[in-house]
């Protein structure tokens, strides 16, 4: 069995789960996100209650779980791949995802231009990002810029076309990179 595919999905309170056919929908406090899975998935839902009484209609202790029809090797695939789609919905609509950037060189900043976001990075004109629907940037500093989203695959593809503006270059480091991301440093013509 996958360890990712058996490992139960925990429904926090405020949280719908809907499945019709191979369409999961969820709801939750943030929005909603909908996913097409594999039909050949069969997703069910347990509502043990682990409290006193069961109030409302979401049980407590609500789980999903995604089993597989054989263990074949595209449906082994599959199996975790169906589980951890679902997780990142169900995480997505109760705590949202986030992704930092970091900006370095002489002179390279962001700044918000209502949504959409304006880079400077050493080029004769101003880079300018827009936010699809469901992503949000934050500016905290000139040189550090935050999206933020329920979608963690958009949240993931904004990021990296904002990255893809200016990648790190391994002999000044100047660019933007993710936060924590380490640059390989190259010596140059000196050495």
């Amino acid at each position: 069995m996958s360890r990712i595919g058996r490992k139960p999905i925990a429904v926090p309170d405020g949280v719908t789960v809907e499945v019709e056919a191979n369409l999961v929908s969820v709801k939750g406090p943030k929005g909603e996100l909908s996913q097409t899975v594999s039909r050949e998935m069969k997703i069910t839902r347990d509502e043990r209650s682990t409290g006193d009484g069961a109030e409302g209609s979401e049980a407590p202790g609500a789980t999903l779980t995604v089993e597989r029809p054989s263990d074949r090797g595209e449906h082994r695939a599959l199996h975790g791949l169906t589980r951890s789609l679902i997780a990142n919905m169900v995480q997505g609509v109760t705590e949202g995802f986030e992704k930092r950037l970091e900006i370095q060189g002489v002179g390279y900043r962001a700044r918000l231009q209502g949504k959409a976001l304006e880079l400077n990075v050493g080029y004769s004109h101003p880079v300018s990002v827009t936010a699809p629907e469901g992503i949000e940037f934050e500016v905290p500093a000139p040189t550090q810029v935050v999206v933020r989203g329920i979608d963690k695959q958009l949240v993931g593809e904004i990021a990296a076309r904002i990255r893809r503006s200016r990648p790190p270059e391994p002999y000044k480091g100047k660019g933007i990179r993710y936060a924590g991301e380490h640059v390989r440093r190259k010596v140059g013509k000196r050495a």
